[in-house]
């Protein structure tokens, strides 16, 4: 089955470009390892994903754990999104980048007590809150701040979003939310603290979903909660859908922002609350690329290697899940066709980047690109064997622009000490 190129990608006699720039003079001037992401295309997932929930009130939150990087998160913010945030840095991030404070929904279940105060001074929109003693927390900051803090109550549905184990949120046995058959009486304690100001209920039930069914089932068992919320007293503004929405890496076909804003329509139908939706991977994972060259070539009989200057700390996904990214050369290759696993320099026998692929045997030096890299990649990287961590590039038309600078072995090093007085 031919694999289909990333959006925005296209070869032009035989080179391989993105939007308007040949991908070969990006590398060749910006270096590899290097992350590549297209404006054009991450414009054109959240402009798919505001449209198809036009129909319903609703405010779309950039997921800033998918890709933190400060120009992604400003372009977001000028395009009309928020921020769904789960620390104080990203709190930064997002100010910084120009996100409003009134668009910024802090989640997470270990807030520190600095976060929270960050939080309040910030006047962010509200605090998922995930359990009573971080909701007396919130209460005690908002107290010594003279505040009031605005929260949801993050719930835990129990529903299978039918995901990997690592990134499914929703079930009893995850660490998130409050188990909904117990999610009542803090709803009401939340209601009766005094610096407390009771929004709305928050639910993710995980990452990379790929039909709307979990939606639909685990707003019903929601908003069967705000019913009765209701008729107990307490009216919630807002409810926090989350995120998870999926995204093609080989020939998955997930369903859409519009399929899913339609299949939950009916259930909120003459309701007077406002939805609050966490996209993040759907937003920049199919716009980004990461870019590398070919070290070395191994044919130990069994099989065969492609050894590459990016790796594992470059790109943890396959390690962590056995992740699948589609691999293209930088160059149509015409030549003799090789299965060969793809792997990076770090010491570990799980350092790979995709395994039993077929492609045209490359020479060294040459290029490739991984495909659908540009959600939890380059944040979830790291300094593993001392590898200094890659650049990132943004390409709008036909120009690029560097957007972090790779680091250097020096920054390896920074803020370490060696004592003096041993």
């Amino acid at each position: 089955m031919k694999t289909t190129l990333p959006p925005g990608c296209a070869y032009r006699r035989d080179r391989l470009w993105l939007e308007e720039v040949p991908l070969e003079e990006i590398v060749r001037d910006a270096g590899t390892p290097l992350y590549i992401y297209s404006r054009a295309r991450i414009l054109e997932n959240y402009q798919r994903y505001d449209e198809g929930f036009a129909g319903l009130a609703h405010q779309v939150l950039y997921a800033v754990k998918a890709n933190s990087n400060a120009a992604l998160i400003a372009l977001l913010a000028r395009a009309g999104a928020g921020a769904d945030i789960v620390s104080a840095g990203e709190l930064h991030r997002a100010r910084r980048a120009g996100v409003p404070a009134q668009k910024i929904v802090f989640s997470g279940v270990g807030k520190r007590p600095d976060e929270i105060r960050a939080a309040l001074e910030a006047g962010i929109l509200m605090f998922n809150v995930e359990s009573i003693e971080e909701l007396q927390a919130i209460d005690r900051a908002a107290a010594a701040l003279h505040k009031a803090a605005p929260v949801a109550i993050r719930v835990n549905p129990d529903v299978d979003a039918m995901t990997h184990d690592h990134i499914t949120t929703g079930k009893k046995e995850n660490k998130f939310g409050i188990p909904i058959s117990k999610a009542l009486p803090v709803f009401h304690l939340a209601a009766r603290l005094p610096r407390i100001n009771l929004l709305g209920a928050h639910v993710h039930i995980g990452s990379q979903i790929m039909t709307t069914r979990p939606y639909v089932e685990t707003l019903n068992r929601i908003l069967k909660l705000a019913d009765t919320l209701e008729d107990q007293g307490v009216t919630l503004r807002y409810l926090d859908l989350g995120g998870g929405l999926g995204v093609r890496y080989k020939n998955e076909e997930p369903a859409t922002p519009k399929q899913l804003a339609k299949d939950i329509a009916k259930a909120l139908r003459n309701r007077n609350i406002t939805l609050l939706l966490e996209p993040g991977r759907y937003l920049v994972a199919d716009a980004g690329l990461l870019a590398t060259r070919v070290l070395y070539r191994k044919d130990v009989g069994s099989k065969h290697f492609i050894v590459v200057d990016a790796a594992m700390n470059d790109l943890a996904r396959p390690a962590l899940y056995d992740a699948y990214h589609a691999v293209f050369p930088l160059h149509a290759g015409k030549g003799k066709r090789i299965t060969a696993d793809i792997v990076g320099p770090v010491c570990e026998s799980g350092d790979y980047l995709a395994r039993q692929r077929v492609l045209p045997l490359p020479e060294q030096g040459d290029g490739l690109v991984v495909a659908t890299a540009g959600a939890y990649g380059f944040v979830m990287g790291s300094q593993y064997n001392s590898r200094p961590r890659p650049a990132e590039v943004l390409v709008h038309g036909n120009r690029w622009t560097v957007i972090r600078d790779r680091e250097t072995l020096d920054d390896l090093v920074r803020g370490e000490h060696i004592p003096s007085d041993w």
